[in-house]
């Protein structure tokens, strides 16, 4: 190779090296400062591990080889303040309602909330082994598209209730950044479970095909800052 190719090949190098990220890698970029933590900002759960977890409840991660300091809860004006790095679930196992009829209901606030970020937040209810290897509970989830999913757990497998996510004008989307408030409830009764968000009823499914008997508690997946109000269990 003569000098001159040598020097063109140096040049082309160097261009490329400087050249912007393709759309999939900024895309990566862009969920890595999403996950981030801004120390000023106190609607935001400080970092390090978890110092005001509400009194009785317990973390299950989705992965076993997670660190549980990477879920990091507090209570925070009567509610709790919930920073993930891995997905998981967040209950009290006192939380089962007392009889076959009942509501479970809460509200999240995904704080500054990227738009279409595709997390989920949301709530669980028919939890069973929650501790255990045979872990079952159904949950009910949306994220910042403006889309529900309700799925079953048993053991390490999930299967859809849904056909896949949903889209709902009742899920409110993060059209830009900035905070989004959805009230989630699952109300038993009968034979029939009806799921609804901001007071609209979504979806509804026989009792029959989910875990409806065991722990209500609240599911926060991987990388938000979700602000957890209200959860209430009753009748």
């Amino acid at each position: 190779m003569n000098v001159r190719s040598i020097i063109a090949l140096v040049l082309a190098l160097a261009v490329g090296a400087c050249a912007p990220a393709d759309d999939a890698a900024m895309d990566d970029m862009d969920d890595m400062d999403d996950a981030g933590m801004m120390d000023d900002d106190p609607d935001l759960a400080p970092a390090g591990p978890a110092t005001g977890l509400p009194a009785g409840y317990a973390v299950r991660l989705d992965n076993e080889d997670a660190a549980a300091a990477d879920y990091h809860v507090e209570e925070l004006d009567g509610g709790m303040m919930v920073r993930t790095g891995p997905g998981g679930i967040l209950y009290d196992a006192q939380n089962v309602p007392a009889g076959d009829d009942y509501t479970v209901s809460a509200t999240f606030t995904e704080v500054g909330a990227p738009a279409g970020h595709r997390e989920a937040y949301g709530l669980i209810i028919g939890g069973s082994d929650l501790s255990g290897p045979a872990q079952r509970y159904t949950y009910f989830v949306v994220r910042g598209d403006g889309r529900y999913l309700i799925k079953k757990r048993d053991g390490a497998e999930t299967m859809n209730v849904t056909d896949g996510w949903q889209e709902s004008d009742a899920v409110v989307a993060a059209d830009v950044d900035g905070d989004v408030t959805n009230a989630l409830s699952i109300a038993v009764r009968g034979d029939q479970a009806h799921f609804s968000v901001n007071g609209t009823e979504v979806a509804a499914f026989p009792t029959a095909e989910l875990d409806v008997a065991g722990v209500a508690g609240v599911r926060v997946n991987h990388n938000l800052n979700v602000r957890v109000e209200d959860f209430t269990v009753g009748a």
